[in-house]
C-alpha cells in the first residue's frame, strides 16, 4: 500500500528517547518513517532500523536534516517530529481527520506540547507555548508539525539552517494557516531540567527575538549553542 503519510524525524545521537518517538508511531495506517541522522555514535541508527523505519543521512544541522528526510518519501502528507517527541495515544485518529479534510490542503496543523515531567513549572512552560502557538503562529518543532507534501513544496520547504529552521518554515505558513490539533505531543523535558525552568524559555525567547531582528541563525547558534 502506498503510504499516504511521511513522518520525517532528524536525529543525532538521539538514543535515549528515539525508540520512544518511534513505538508510539507503530500500528498506524498507511505512513513511512523516515529517520535522517546527522552523524549519531550512538545506537540511533540501529534503533531507526529495528523499527523499520528508512534511514537517511545528510550533514547535521536539523534544517537539512528535515529537508532531506521529506526528499525521501513521496506521501501526500508529511508529518514532521522530534526525536524526543512521543505522541499521545489517539493522535492518528486526529492526524486522519485533519487529512481528510479538502481545507486542510492549505493548513499546517500542530500539536499541544506536553512535557514528560511532574514540576509544576512545565505546565507554566505549556501554556506559554499554547499562547505563543495560537497568538503569534509561532509553534516550535516539538509540537510537530503536519502539512500537506504540495504547500511544504510550494513553501519551499526547510532550509538549511543550524536552528530556527522551524520559525523560519511557520512564518512562511502564516499565523491564519496554522491549526491546533486535540492530540498531544509529549517532549523531553531533560534540556529545561538541564538549564532550568526559567533560565532555557528566556534563552530560547532571546534567540527567537534576535532571529526576528534579522540576526542569522549560524550568529544565533554561535552565541548560544543548542
Amino acid at each position: 500500500m502506498t503510504p499516504t503519510l511521511d513522518v520525517v524525524i532528524p536525529t543525532l545521537n538521539a538514543g535515549a528517547t528515539l525508540a520512544n518517538t518511534l513505538a508510539a508511531l507503530q500500528g498506524a495506517p498507511s505512513i513511512a518513517i523516515a529517520v535522517c541522522d546527522g552523524g549519531s555514535t550512538d545506537e540511533t541508527v540501529a534503533i531507526a532500523h529495528q523499527a523499520g523505519a528508512t534511514v537517511v543521512t545528510a550533514a547535521a544541522g536539523r534544517g537539512g536534516q528535515l529537508a532531506a528526510g521529506a526528499l525521501a518519501g513521496d506521501a501526500s502528507w508529511i508529518l514532521f517530529l522530534h526525536a524526543d517527541t512521543v505522541l499521545a495515544p489517539g493522535w492518528a485518529d486526529v492526524v486522519r481527520a485533519f487529512t481528510s479534510r479538502p481545507k486542510s490542503m492549505g493548513k499546517a496543523g500542530y500539536f499541544r506540547l506536553r512535557f514528560d515531567a511532574a514540576d509544576p513549572r512545565a505546565r507554566r512552560v505549556e501554556r506559554l507555548a499554547a499562547w505563543r502557538a495560537r497568538r503569534l503562529g509561532l509553534p516550535y518543532g516539538d509540537q510537530g508539525l503536519l502539512m500537506a507534501r504540495a504547500l511544504y513544496e510550494y513553501l519551499g520547504g526547510f532550509k538549511p539552517l543550524p536552528l530556527m529552521e522551524d520559525v523560519d518554515l511557520v512564518r512562511r505558513i502564516g499565523r491564519k494557516n496554522l491549526m491546533p490539533l486535540d492530540a498531544e505531543a509529549v517532549t523531553s523535558a531533560a534540556r529545561y531540567e538541564r538549564d532550568g525552568w526559567v533560565m532555557r524559555p528566556l534563552r530560547n525567547l532571546s534567540c527567537l527575538t534576535l532571529f526576528l531582528a534579522g540576526v542569522s541563525p549560524a550568529t544565533i547558534s554561535h552565541l548560544y549553542g543548542r
